[in-house]
């Protein structure tokens, strides 16, 4: 797309200050590609320089990015509001929506009788002398995480995984700093990297998580932090496997100053074991969110890791948010407690994975081949993502396109098979397998 928005500005600040307002009055959409440097400054009458240093602070913020030959383009998720645009726009109501990443509903744990348990018991609100993490929650996390093999010498809770990561990337890095980054890999975190102006190196995925190879380069380029999804991986179901991890220990060995994280956000919900990398470096953390298991709206994730990296985080809790509410953790432990709640979750678990696998096993015999390890997620190579996109739109399905997960991998789409009854398996394998119109192909 070509820019027909009016860019203005006489500085640097100007300039940048004029694209955001585009972006953020929706003026300029997403993948709107933006003037050359020199073009830009011609029409503004000042230095190349100036546009170039402003369309520098616009990269090193996450608002456009830099595609090639293509130029310049506005992100496809820029890290300012779209003030048109308060939610995600509605998919009309005969249209399917797989392209959410979003657990089943009918399947999440009902918080109301904890709430209503809570209210009568108390205590209440805590005040800012005794906010923090509860001890109680503490020792239950840390009992869990012991369960899969995680021993935390240190342990804090923040407002979900994303929280946790933006938490210890600023903690431990600077913009311009390079991170290691799964490719494909999922999408908020490759906003949050480019919000914080950091920069991507991309580590290739299989179905065991991140190849060796790909890792072994990343930590050639100079990475100060890497980012791994432990099982369940989003978009590609991948799952560490043992193997994989001993290879992976071995190849972060002697990194001292590389931080690990650890993306464990499926928990409980994941019929893979996990096979944690925690303690393989002295800097390192482990990420547990509850949003999978029980529910997107309990922002509230535990992070476990080496004392010094989870005091960086807790102090830079302090000169901000200070804490996750108390009274979210209690929610959260006494839906832990609760067999029902729990019982409800190996349910979720055991459904995903018959739908997951019904799908795979629908696209095979199709002559379809595609990612489905672990998760609520399905990722499936295709030739050209606009074109299965639009196509999958037409016959009644929104899928979400590669693009937003990977950076040098090829194209796919993924599908969320939460919303998907069985029934419904058998029609959108049939709209992907068909080779009407341009589509896939074997």
């Amino acid at each position: 797309m070509a820019v027909h928005y009016q860019i203005e500005g006489r500085t640097a600040a100007a300039i940048s200050a004029s694209v955001e307002s585009g972006v953020r009055r929706g003026a300029l959409s997403t993948g709107t590609g933006l003037p050359t440097v020199r073009d830009l400054a011609g029409s503004l009458g000042v230095s190349p320089g100036t546009v170039a240093a402003a369309y520098q602070s616009l990269r090193q913020r996450g608002i456009v990015e830099t595609a090639g030959r293509n130029g310049t383009r506005i992100r496809s998720r820029p890290s300012i509001a779209d003030t048109r645009l308060a939610r995600r726009p509605p998919v009309p109501p005969d249209v399917l929506d797989l392209s959410t990443g979003e657990p089943d509903p009918r399947l999440l744990p009902d918080p109301r009788p904890h709430l209503r348990r809570l209210a009568a018991a108390g205590p209440g609100p805590a005040g800012y002398r005794d906010a923090g993490v509860l001890p109680e929650f503490a020792d239950a996390a840390r009992e869990r995480l012991a369960r899969d093999g995680v021993t935390a010498p240190a342990l804090t809770v923040t407002a979900g995984a994303l929280d946790g990561l933006d938490r210890l990337l600023a903690a431990h890095l600077r913009p311009g700093d390079r991170i290691g980054v799964e490719d494909p890999g999922w999408a908020n975190l490759l906003d949050l990297v480019a919000a914080q102006g950091l920069r991507p190196v991309p580590v290739p995925v299989d179905d065991e998580g991140p190849r060796p190879e790909g890792v072994a380069a990343a930590l050639r380029a100079g990475i100060g932090a890497l980012v791994v999804t432990t099982r369940a991986q989003n978009p590609t179901g991948a799952a560490l496997s043992r193997a994989r991890a001993s290879v992976l220990r071995k190849e972060l060995r002697g990194y001292a100053d590389l931080l690990v994280i650890e993306d464990d956000h499926a928990a409980e919900l994941s019929a893979a074991p996990l096979r944690p990398l925690a303690g393989a470096t002295p800097h390192w953390a482990f990420l547990r969110s509850v949003a999978k298991p029980y529910g997107p709206d309990l922002r509230l994730a535990t992070l476990a890791g080496d004392e010094a990296t989870v005091a960086r985080v807790q102090g830079r809790m302090q000169v901000g948010a200070g804490w996750v509410s108390t009274l979210l953790q209690r929610l959260v432990l006494s839906m832990w407690r609760d067999a029902r709640a729990t019982a409800l979750v190996d349910r979720a678990r055991d459904s995903y994975e018959r739908r997951r696998g019904a799908l795979r096993e629908a696209l095979a015999g199709r002559g379809i081949a595609a990612h489905a390890c672990g998760g609520i997620n399905v990722w499936v190579p295709v030739p050209d993502e606009t074109a299965v996109v639009t196509r999958l739109r037409l016959a009644g399905y929104a899928v979400a396109p590669g693009s937003l997960y990977r950076q040098a991998s090829p194209p796919a789409v993924r599908i969320t098979v939460a919303p998907l009854a069985m029934r419904d398996i058998p029609p959108l394998a049939d709209a992907l397998g068909d080779r009407s119109g341009a589509g896939l192909s074997t």
